[in-house]
């Protein structure tokens, strides 16, 4: 590896994907209780997780502080090793500014160090995708401040759609108003959200019924999928596998020669997506 390339807990990778890449963790609150997910997808109970949101469990949720990157940081950039960090969105989390701050301190004290933030613009999967990139090209023997520009240019390729099953997680966090909750719930309207250029989650359209939703993310793979010798797509739901394997299904009828890993969605976002989420994650021509 000519680099180090790391995480954190959201970006959601399974054991298979974490190959090369350093997690770190992420902590929050369940019903004031301090919780740390060190971001191992194999040891999480989704089940009793989402279990617990649905009877009322509350989660707090807060970014990474710059402190939590230094200390992780510091002894390897005196080492002399580069490194790239891929961060949840700006436009949800003040984790990548925290990061990026980080980075600025290491490189202003240590002569010749490169830290280089990734802004994805996205999260779970949406970010993961860009670390397995940066991992595969360090494994490649790619100089890091050259990787830092492919993936940041990779960024606007990372396509992100999901729905939900309760909007009212989304407005518990501001992402939908208490009406459009309530009537979205009383119509069984169910919105398709994305992560759109500027990493913010936005809805791009919404139809009526669980089924028809699932369909309109499959949709969406088809118009905006890239061709691509290692065409990796990544599902992630909250407890409702069975529609995750449904959607599965549909992606590798359309494209038999796709690497498709389904996987619980981590805690750390979970919270906000609630259960019942399904999100579909791979490599487009445009966002």
């Amino acid at each position: 590896m000519s680099f180090l390339v790391f995480v954190d807990g959201s970006a959601n990778l399974t054991r298979e994907l974490r190959e090369g890449i350093e997690v770190l963790p992420c902590d929050y609150l369940v019903n004031g209780k301090a919780m740390n997910y060190d971001g191992n997808l194999e040891e999480f109970d989704s089940h009793g997780y989402y279990e617990g949101l649905k009877a009322g469990n509350k989660v707090e949720t807060s970014l990474l502080n710059t402190q939590l990157f230094l200390d992780h940081f510091s002894s390897l950039v005196k080492a002399g090793k580069d490194i790239i960090y891929v961060a949840m969105s700006s436009g949800i989390s003040g984790t990548y500014n925290a990061a990026k701050l980080a980075a600025e301190e290491l490189m202003e004290t240590i002569k010749g160090s490169f830290v280089h933030i990734v802004d994805s613009k996205g999260c779970g999967f949406g970010s993961g995708l860009l670390a397995v990139k940066a991992a595969m090209l360090s494994k490649e023997g790619m100089a890091c401040k050259e990787a830092a520009k492919v993936v940041d240019d990779l960024v606007q390729n990372a396509c992100q759609y999901f729905t939900v099953d309760d909007l009212n997680f989304l407005k518990n966090t501001g992402r939908v108003s208490g009406a459009t909750a309530m009537i979205g719930s009383i119509l069984n309207v169910k919105p398709i959200l994305f992560g759109d250029k500027t990493g913010h989650i936005i809805a791009c359209n919404k139809v009526r019924g669980r089924k028809k939703s699932i369909s309109e993310l499959f949709v969406n793979y088809k118009k905006k999928k890239m061709d691509s010798k290692d065409p990796l797509v990544c599902i992630s739901h909250g407890d409702c596998i069975e529609d995750a394997r449904v959607l599965e299904r549909m992606i590798k009828e359309e494209s038999p020669d796709a690497r498709v890993v389904v996987a619980s969605h981590e805690p750390f976002s979970g919270a906000h997506v609630g259960p019942g989420m399904l999100g579909l994650f791979f490599w487009g021509k445009e966002r």
